[in-house]
Formats: structure tokens, sequence, C-alpha cells
């Protein structure tokens, strides 16, 4: 590719990152890491109502959690306001663009007039566009308010781009309206904004939503006028669910921000993985990359015309329950939770022992070994880092929840283990020597003496235990829980059945 790449992602902060933002903002970095090219942060603040510095930072936040460096920036859009509108009367001093008196009840007439008449098109009809300068003095005189309008080109024929994802787009000169640049207020409109900074920025790729491509032949014609050549444009589809609802947060809240995966025990890459997967994928459909690996792999040609789809149903009660975001997603986050290298998820799971209050400095110093064998062995049925707190509990503290279905079936459905696990224990306390070895010989010598099939009894030892039905080899989670623990808890388990 000849040149610099050079890309941005220019978020506006009026709320949190959310997770479309994110996935733009991945798309552009993959793209830029994979050219060696650079990935700028532009804040785009010119909303100034909503716009809130509590939003710039949850967005910064956001973005270094995910891993997403960024090589310039971050830019505030608001700190170049002169130069827009510098650059917005250079427009009406070259001719290119013009003042507009219209009010909106004249300019709302005239619509509803073409409507009523079926013209071929509604927009703005251009009586300001030919005003002389002895009319437009007089019209400032009387202290009227106005807008300016870009003059577009009174030319036949189609104007159009190629576009990386969707092919060749056009439209008629014919069909595109007057376009307002500069508000009655004096400030510049985004669609003029984002070119001024584009061209001072020199974006080469813009990579954005398919919802932004309204405003793409229209950009194209400022950069004309302004004597720069357009960047080269992709547009991404759109992330839907399962509705086919655009994914907003107005519509479904904090599910789709970063921060609830964050707040809800997702890994970063992880997050990114699965996000990259919403409208992109390689030739055999590969769903697992390191970073390394996704940077080489990623293209533009990769990107799929269909919308994606999120598969979280706000409305369907029992999924929320067992899935409470996208399956695939949570598959995806366990898969790393599986694989990455344990002294690396030891520190992700360090500090959600420290939130819940179960961290023990000794997990740093004299127990370290003991630590990392326990996570590396429970993480194997885990989805998320939470689950290190919630199914894991019993290895870090004495009180940890039972699940009920695992007390239905493995301890209640055999009312005989109230009386046989605290003999159990009584024999396990004997033992010198606590080993996967030991321990199961114990067990199974107990099970072959009472006459009881060792099914029993090691799902009823799970259950005590661990609180689970289900779970990593009985006999290593006894060692790992340890000698005292395993000992006092199957002593105690009669109050299971109270």
């Amino acid at each position: 590719m000849a040149g610099e790449v050079i890309v941005r992602f220019p978020p506006s902060p009026t709320g949190y990152l959310h997770i479309g933002g994110a996935r733009t903002a991945i798309f552009n970095w993959l793209f830029a890491r994979k050219h060696k090219g650079k990935f700028i942060l532009r804040i785009e603040d010119t909303d100034v109502e909503r716009s809130t510095k509590e939003s710039v930072e949850g967005i910064l936040d956001g973005l270094r959690w995910l891993g997403l460096d960024w090589d310039e920036g971050p830019y505030f859009q608001s700190e170049f306001h002169q130069e827009h509108v510098d650059v917005a009367q250079r427009l009406l001093e070259e001719g290119k663009a013009y003042k507009c008196f219209c009010t909106k009840e004249e300019l709302e007439k005239k619509r509803q007039m073409a409507l009523k008449e079926k013209r071929s098109t509604v927009g703005y009809d251009g009586t300001c566009r030919n005003l002389t300068p002895e009319e437009v003095r007089e019209r400032e005189a009387k202290g009227l308010p106005y807008v300016i309008r870009f003059k577009v080109p009174k030319r036949s024929g189609k104007i159009g781009y190629d576009d990386k994802v969707l092919g060749r787009i056009e439209k008629d000169y014919s069909e595109i309206e007057d376009f307002v640049i500069v508000r009655s207020n004096g400030r510049p409109l985004y669609l003029l904004c984002n070119v001024v900074d584009d061209i001072r920025d020199r974006i080469t790729h813009i990579i954005r939503g398919q919802d932004h491509m309204a405003n793409t032949i229209r950009q194209i014609l400022l950069y004309e006028a302004l004597g720069a050549t357009p960047p080269v444009f992709a547009h991404m589809p759109l992330t839907l669910d399962p509705k086919k609802r655009k994914i907003s947060k107005r519509t479904h809240g904090e599910v789709v921000s970063v921060q609830f995966y964050r707040e809800h025990g997702f890994l970063p890459w992880a997050l990114v993985n699965f996000l990259v997967l919403l409208g992109w994928h390689t030739s055999d459909n590969r769903e697992i990359f390191s970073k390394e690996e996704l940077i080489e792999a990623f293209s533009l040609e990769g990107i799929s015309k269909a919308n994606a789809v999120f598969n979280f149903n706000p409305d369907d009660k029992e999924k929320v329950k067992k899935f409470f975001t996208d399956p695939k997603a949570l598959s995806i986050n366990a898969h790393y939770l599986r694989t990455i290298p344990v002294e690396e998820l030891a520190g992700y799971v360090e500090k959600e022992l420290r939130d819940a209050g179960l961290w023990d400095e000794a997990y740093k110093g004299e127990r370290r070994d003991w630590f990392l064998k326990t996570i590396d062995l429970i993480r194997t049925r885990f989805h998320t880092l939470k689950d290190f707190i919630g199914p894991g509990r019993a290895y870090f503290s004495d009180e940890f929840e039972y699940d009920q279905k695992a007390l239905k079936k493995n301890i209640h459905k055999h009312p005989e283990l109230k009386e046989l696990l605290p003999e159990l224990g009584e024999r396990l306390d004997s033992v010198d020597s606590w080993t996967l070895e030991t321990t199961e010989e114990v067990v199974r010598a107990y099970c072959d003496e009472k006459g009881v099939k060792p099914g029993i009894i090691i799902n009823g030892i799970r259950t005590v235990i661990t609180g689970q039905l289900k779970g990593p080899g009985i006999f290593d989670c006894m060692v790992l829980i340890g000698k005292d623990r395993v000992v006092r808890r199957l002593k105690e388990c009669g109050a299971l059945y109270e």
C-alpha cells in the first residue's frame, strides 16, 4: 500500500464506550497495525450540551482496557473550532457556499408542498442560492438569522466512490440538495468539521459504520471543494440484536457497554476477539486469534456486507438468566480463561479476589504455588472471571453457596450420606500424607466397605466441599482444598439436610 496509512477513531463523549464504537475502534486499530500506520484518537466533543468529561474518561479507559493504544491524540474537535469557522468562511468567499435566510417554517411549508405535488426530490430548493450581494447585505442589516449552505455543483451525471466493503456507490448530482454546513448560531456542523479534521490529520482511510453512509457523498463534495483528495472509505455492517434493531445505548442499556463486560469478568482480548467477528471473517472462518495473528489476518476485504447479529435478547428471561450476553462471547471468553498462561490469568483472578474480600497475601508468597495450581485446575469449566468467586469460591473461603441442583441430586436424594460422609471425614482425618493417591485409596476403600457405589460418595463429596454439581477430578479438588477444610466440611455436612 503506497504511502503511510493513517486512520482515526472519533467517538462522541456523550456516554460510555459501547460495543459498536469499540468494534469500529478495533477495525481501525487492526488496519493501522497491519500496515504499520498510525491510529489517531479524536474526541468529537462539539455537542456541548451532551459531552461530558466523565464520558471522555470512560472512553479512554475502555480503549486502554481493550489494549487499543493510539499513536496520536486524544485530540478534541472543539479545540479546532476556529479552523472550522475559517474553512466555512473560505467556502463563502470562494462562492462554494452561501448564506441561507429561509426560516424553519418556510422550509417545512416547501417540503409539504413538494410532498403534495409528489416531486422526485423534497430537499432544499435553492431559494437563497442566487441572492445578490446586495440582497444578502439587506437581509443581514435586518438582523435575519441564517445558516451557511454548501453550493452543490450544477453538473449532469453522477458522483461516487469505491467503497472497500460495498463496492461502487454513486448518486446523481441532481438528487443532492444544498446542505447546511454552519448552524444559525455560527457553529459548524459535524459534516464540515469531520472533513476539516480528516484533512488536517492526513487521514487516508475511513472505516466506519454503514449508518454514516448518508454523509459520505456530501463529504466527498467538501473534499473536492477544499482541493483535497478524499480518503478511501470502508463502511462496516451494523450490529443488530436478534429483532434486527440497531444496537444502541438507548435501546439496550449497559449490556452493550464495554464497561459491562469488564465488570462481568471478561478478559480484554477475549472481548476484542469476539467483537471483531461481528461483521468480519477469514476465508476459513477461523474464530480464535492471538493479537499478532489477528493483526496479520485482518483485511478490509474480510468485512461482511451483511449486518451482524449480537445475540442478546433482553425479552427472553430464561436466556438472560443462562446467558447474560451473546453465547459466542461467553464461549470465546471461556476459551481464553482455559488457555492463557496461568501467570497471566493470576493477575486477573487476584483482582477478583481482592474486590470480593477473599485475597490472601500468602498467594503471592508461600502459597503462590498452591494459588497457581488451584486456578489452573478450576478454570477449565469457567466462563468468566466472576466464576472464580462464584463456583470457585469454596477454594478460597469457607463461606460459599451450594448449587441447589447439586444439593437435590447429590445430597438430598441420598439421605444415607448424612451419616456416611461425616464418617468418611473421620477416616480422612487420619491420613498422614494428603495426596491424590492416598485420598483416592481411602475413599474407594470406604465405598467397598460400605457397599455403596463410588459415584454416590464421590458426587456427595464434590457438592459438600465445593458446593457444585460438576467440576475437575474430585481427588484433585480434595488435595487443593486441603485436608482440614475437606475433613471439616464432610463432618459438618449434616446441616445440609436441615
